[in-house]
């Protein structure tokens, strides 16, 4: 399974897109979307180009009250603070904050957060723990990661060497 990672796209519909169309083009099999997706129509967007299923971790951009319309849509799973993936190969954690990303370090094998924006991967224990960037480009770099949980490798994409 590859699932890919993305964090941080205020609402930047031409990376967004870019990066859909990548998708498509690799054949990913979910998004963890670590949080600031930040308008409801972005995460519209986002469902009506990818075909399998979302987790979204809510951020500091995103207002509750707008993703509550999803609770009930099949293709989206949306945590407030943290999500978890429980996998047959392995337990992947993710929140909007890297503190509470951390909480899971002792429970999961991958834990993703966002908020900073800057790309980063650390391990701590028997834990990575990685922040795929973020997807609008703000102060960094547009990126997002890959997670291939049968071979366990994470790989950071920039989106304008795609």
């Amino acid at each position: 399974m590859k699932i890919a990672v993305i964090s941080d796209s205020h609402d930047n519909e031409k990376n967004i897109k870019k990066f859909l169309e990548y998708s498509k083009k690799n054949h990913l099999d979910a998004i963890i979307h670590c949080g600031d997706v930040c308008r409801k129509e972005t995460l519209d967007l986002i469902l009506k180009n990818f075909d399998s299923k979302i987790y979204l971790s809510l951020g500091n951009g995103d207002m509750p009250n707008d993703f509550s319309e999803y609770k009930n849509n099949p293709m989206t799973e949306i945590f407030p603070h943290a999500g978890i993936l429980d996998l047959p190969e392995l337990n992947i954690a993710f929140a909007h904050y890297k503190d509470i990303a951390q909480t899971y370090s002792k429970k999961c094998d991958f834990i993703f957060y966002g908020h900073t924006h800057k790309p980063w991967v650390e391990q701590i224990g028997n834990a990575f723990i990685a922040c795929p960037g973020n997807l609008a480009g703000i102060n960094y770099a547009a990126t997002f990661a890959i997670l291939d949980t049968i071979t366990k490798k994470l790989e950071l994409k920039i989106l304008d060497k795609l």
